[in-house]
């Protein structure tokens, strides 16, 4: 008999980290994880102990990892463990894009390495998950500026074989209702989708306005997560 075969998107962090964003990655055999500077997601091979182990090496050398598991995580004397809450993952089922107004707003920008201070600003000032001084390499990041201004990003950041993630989607809080997010989203789903990906993102099970906007767009929820962070004791 066949043994069911996982699907990359059941370990997205393993998955990128070993094919299309190796080169960002850091670890030995079992575990890896992105660099601290770049992004705090961890990923093992197998949920197994000695593969917990290698992580709790990783945090030693690096500091705290954020690590998403369908499974709850055994414990180990190495790993102090505290959950802030379940992982939606959701996955653009390809339905036709609208066309959300961005209002008087300057045009759609591309976002370079010129761009990290402002960008580092914004997702300060807005939450919407992790984001360092290197998270930019991990794909292509757009944004909108008004008046030289940068209020509202989203851009790329797992980066697996077939899938693309959409992440750091934020809007300044005097912007939000003029479609924003969801004009970027789409940019991004269009370019995703011509590269023959799926694009796919994660969101807090506890942020109903935000799954309600991704859910008109076309994405439905594929899996729970039980997210960690995971720190050495």
């Amino acid at each position: 008999m066949n043994q069911h075969t996982p699907h990359p998107l059941d370990n997205a962090a393993w998955s990128a980290l070993t094919t299309r964003q190796a080169d960002l990655r850091e670890g030995a055999l079992h575990a890896f994880r992105y660099r601290a500077d770049i992004a705090p997601f961890a990923a093992v091979e197998r949920l197994t102990e000695e593969s917990l182990r290698e992580l709790a090496a990783l945090t030693r050398s690096s500091g705290l990892v954020v690590f998403p598991s369908l499974a709850a995580l055994p414990q180990i004397d190495d790993l102090m463990m505290e959950s802030p809450g379940v992982l939606l993952q959701m996955i653009d089922m390809g339905a036709p894009m609208s066309s959300p107004s961005g209002g008087a707003i300057d045009d759609v920008v591309r976002l370079g390495e010129q761009d990290v201070p402002d960008m580092i600003a914004l997702t300060e000032k807005t939450k919407p998950g992790p984001f360092g001084k290197r998270t930019r390499e991990m794909g292509s990041y757009i944004g909108v500026r008004h008046e030289g201004q940068l209020v509202a990003m989203a851009g790329e950041r797992m980066r697996l074989d077939g899938h693309t993630e959409i992440s750091a989607v934020c809007v300044d809080d005097a912007h939000r209702g003029k479609g924003l997010a969801g004009r970027l989203i789409n940019i991004l789903r269009e370019e995703i989708r011509s590269r023959g990906d799926t694009p796919f993102l994660h969101v807090f099970a506890h942020n109903p306005t935000a799954i309600g906007v991704y859910e008109r767009l076309g994405f439905e929820v594929r899996q729970n997560f039980q997210l960690y962070r995971l720190t050495p004791r």
